[in-house]
């Protein structure tokens, strides 16, 4: 038996109009947005997949997964005040700059361990794609009273940039596995990867601080309408991820930088920015999900190995947290703030977008592996993550009292 598409849909909004009614209900408990939303979506991906053409459905989960990525990042960073985070930023650079070339190295170490026969090169691409953390996984850590800021600071502030940073990592893993070692061509890789962490802050500095003075200057004179805050976010984040792709700049370093000195900037209140996020980011956010439960994740389970499950397991624990450990060695922080950070390195938009565009523009031998070990990864952290962001944040709270 076959649904109608407008059936599916409106199973789909009444499961977003049910989330709505019960928001604070659900906000108390250990169940997360995306928890619920890629539940339903693996629940209809049977008639979602009979909706359109593959193609189109292909390029319909990149563009949803590109779109929310960009807007999330904007948002966190716009709330980060470097003021604060200036007296503690050694500890998110040393998580940065340390960590997550040791997180790359251990994880690549493990993936050939586990499969010596898929190669070096697919065993570093794995690794890479699954190194980035992400934000809208830490909402609830990110939005709880109970954890100090300067843990939220460096959350927010690791998941920003470690996206960007890994990018090159990325690209050479996609370059040598689709050449087979043998032959690969590399060049221009270092000069590409420069300019991705180069051109990428740069464009968001340049977008961000103009757009700011742009809106400031605007407030004073008093000629735009406070509804339009919304549309100028919008606009000041797609044209910062925009204008660094023309460049060659990284897209969403540009995005979350412009979000932090737009945010730095502003002189004004950034309710708009808040609100935009809780009503049509939510949204996106929600079908972002959704299209990862409905699209992605059965054909993870599909290919789905005991070798994935064990890769997927590793990558959230040993692989992620012990790198971590190593890179906060020496701070003032306390063992369980350093488990803390360690912990909470989400894996999902960042890697189900890098694996989609490697997928995408190379040709390389093992795809519905990797295909499986994300996905597995990422329904993994989607549940563990989300189920004890609430517990840990007040745990961490009484451990360690807010500043």
């Amino acid at each position: 038996m076959t649904l109608d598409p407008e059936i599916v849909l409106l199973g789909v909004l009444i499961c977003i109009f049910a989330y709505s009614l019960l928001t604070k209900a659900i906000a108390r408990s250990i169940i997360t947005l995306p928890i619920i939303f890629m539940v339903v979506g693996y629940i209809a991906a049977g008639p979602i997949a009979l909706m359109a053409e593959p193609e189109l459905l292909d390029d319909g989960k990149r563009l949803l997964a590109e779109i929310t990525l960009v807007l999330v990042l904007f948002s966190d960073a716009s709330h980060v005040r470097t003021q604060k985070l200036r007296r503690s930023f050694g500890i998110p650079l040393r998580m940065l700059v340390i960590g997550l070339p040791l997180t790359i190295a251990l994880g690549t170490l493990v993936a050939y361990g586990l499969n010596p026969s898929s190669g070096m090169a697919m065993a570093l691409l794995t690794a890479a794609v699954l190194t980035p953390t992400d934000a809208a996984l830490g909402q609830t850590v990110l939005s709880s009273d109970s954890v100090p800021e300067s843990l939220q600071q460096t959350i927010n502030v690791e998941s920003g940039l470690n996206d960007g940073l890994v990018l090159p990592f990325v690209l050479l893993g996609g370059i040598l596995a689709s050449a087979g070692m043998q032959g690969a061509n590399t060049d221009g890789l270092v000069v590409s990867a420069l300019l991705q962490i180069t051109f990428g802050p740069l464009v968001g500095i340049c977008i961000g601080w103009t757009a700011a003075k742009a809106m400031g200057l605007a407030q004073r004179q008093d000629v735009m309408a406070e509804a339009a805050g919304g549309v100028a976010f919008v606009m000041v984040a797609f044209s910062a991820y925009l204008l660094s792709e023309l460049v060659g700049g990284n897209g969403f370093i540009a995005a979350f930088t412009a979000g932090m000195v737009f945010g730095n900037t502003y002189k004004y209140p950034l309710h708009f920015i808040s609100e935009f996020m809780e009503g049509i980011g939510q949204l996106l956010t929600m079908f972002a999900f959704l299209a990862f439960g409905a699209l992605l994740l059965p054909d993870g389970f599909a290919h789905m190995t005991w070798n994935a499950v064990i890769l997927a397991f590793l990558f959230l624990t040993v692989v992620r947290m012990l790198p971590i450990m190593v890179s906060l060695w020496g701070t003032h922080l306390h063992v369980s703030e350093k488990l803390f950070l360690g912990w909470f390195g989400p894996r999902g938009l960042a890697s189900i977008l890098f694996t989609l565009i490697m997928i995408d523009e190379f040709d390389f031998p093992g795809e519905d592996e990797l295909l499986a070990c994300v996905s597995m990864t990422v329904f993994m952290s989607i549940i563990l993550h989300g189920m004890s962001a609430a517990p840990l944040a007040k745990w961490i709270g009484k451990t360690v009292p807010n500043e």
